[in-house]
């Protein structure tokens, strides 16, 4: 763990935007993996390849509902002359022991169930009369409705090549194939093969568990009364989802109101559950920024000279930041700044990604592209500072949506993608190519 003390250049010292990235990847680590449930491992990183132990499918099957029959039994076989052949029995999906089907036989045969002895290929049962003698029937009848079906003579009024609707052994995968590489995040789809091929549990590294955090008297719960200088808590909840929504299992914590004591033992309370905390709010330069007071000091139990570093950014929105480890387990904490913008893009370009490098993700950035600038005017920015727009991105065009201004939630929820303006770059004029951070 890198601590504060190597990290601090001195208060007036701005940080650029990759730099303070790099600090923070540069001191977060992937989770130590567990073994963990199929179910409980959905969205989890795999940490070693996954091999196939059984063929899949395990045996020859059908994939058709018909019969099961000898090639040279249904060669020339029309509507007209027919292949009538004696039915033995039915092969039914699970079946342990089908029958034997010899020259001049066929059995009735139900999709996925077993390639019976003796038997070359599959009919539809459209092919056939199903074994009723009154012409092409559309489909199998219950062997309730029609015991019949199931013994005595079938009519088959179409020839079937060798392996006709025949699943082959190992069709999908075969024993001793790789089925799953290290580092598959695991989706409905990965856990379903992982079932299909005997697997119970998997060894992942865990979804990491994020607590979110928001500081400042002013803040009120949603679907409470408002009262005179308050406001709603929306930073909270926009951060809980995003986290959620970048892998990780996030708890969110109500409010903490202007008191460096009181947020000191709430963030101690939560370190039991936390492989990251995320505070928004008070890490600026007023006489409340709570989150300053009560963490500048704090370091971890047994490493001299961690804890939190306060900077500057050279950035817009986000310039005020907080970074650090703390508690025994050398918890990574990222202190945001409480505007709902700032907050929000903070999230993107910092907590997501060691969010996603805990999970031990190979790729921890969203995708970023090159956009055509669409806007009535040019787009100033502060000399020094990487600027971070809101937009939406389509066709290869992005437009502006909203202000400069960094309390503006209604522009961030139409937006989709953040228009990155360079630090030298003092405006951008409609029509130049700019770099697009893609939310979606």
């Amino acid at each position: 763990m890198s601590s504060a003390a190597t990290r601090t250049t001195g208060q007036d010292h701005l940080w650029s935007v990759d730099d303070h990235l790099e600090d923070i990847l540069a001191t977060v680590r992937p989770l130590e993996p567990i073994e963990l449930q199929l179910l409980d491992a959905q969205g989890c990183v795999l940490v070693e390849d996954v091999m196939v132990p059984v063929s899949l499918p395990p045996f020859d099957n059908s994939s058709m509902d018909g019969y099961a029959v000898r090639v040279a039994d249904v060669a020339g076989a029309s509507e007209e002359y027919p292949a009538v052949l004696g039915v033995v029995g039915d092969v039914a999906a699970g079946q342990a022991k089908p029958p034997y089907v010899g020259p001049g036989q066929a059995a009735r045969i139900m999709t996925g169930a077993p390639l019976p002895p003796g038997a070359e290929a599959v009919v539809p049962v459209e092919w056939t009369d199903g074994g009723l003698g009154e012409g092409p029937v559309s489909g199998m009848r219950a062997r309730s409705a029609a015991p019949e079906a199931a013994s005595g003579q079938v009519q088959v009024h179409r020839p079937a090549e060798a392996r006709a609707h025949v699943r082959a052994k190992g069709s999908d995968v075969k024993a001793g194939d790789r089925a799953l590489e290290a580092g598959t995040v695991l989706g409905p789809p990965q856990i379903g093969l992982l079932a299909a091929i005997g697997r119970g549990t998997v060894r992942v590294r865990p979804r990491p568990r994020v607590v979110v955090l928001s500081t400042g008297s002013e803040l009120v719960q949603p679907d409470e009364e408002l009262g005179a200088g308050q406001i709603y808590d929306s930073n909270s909840f926009a951060l809980c989802a995003a986290a959620r929504d970048a892998g990780a299992i996030a708890y969110r914590v109500g409010a903490v109101a202007d008191d460096a004591e009181t947020l000191r033992a709430t963030i101690e309370d939560q370190l039991i559950r936390a492989d990251m905390l995320v505070t928004t709010g008070g890490v600026s330069v007023g006489a409340y920024d709570v989150v300053k007071e009560a963490l500048s000091s704090v370091g971890d139990e047994d490493e001299a000279g961690s804890g939190i570093d306060f900077r500057k950014l050279a950035m817009q929105p986000g310039k005020p930041q907080g970074f650090g480890t703390i508690g025994p387990d050398h918890t990574p904490l990222l202190a945001l700044p409480g505007n709902p913008v700032s907050s929000y893009v903070s999230f993107e370009l910092f907590v997501r990604p060691a969010i996603r490098t805990l999970m031990g993700l190979k790729d921890v950035h969203r995708p970023t592209t090159r956009a055509t600038l669409k806007a009535d005017k040019a787009l100033t920015s502060p000399a020094g500072r990487r600027q971070f727009l809101r937009g939406t991105y389509a066709e290869g065009e992005v437009t502006p949506v909203g202000g400069v201004g960094s309390h503006l939630v209604a522009a961030l929820a139409q937006a989709d993608a953040l228009i990155v303006v360079p630090e030298d770059d003092t405006s951008v004029e409609p029509g130049a190519e700019v770099e697009v951070v893609l939310l979606g």
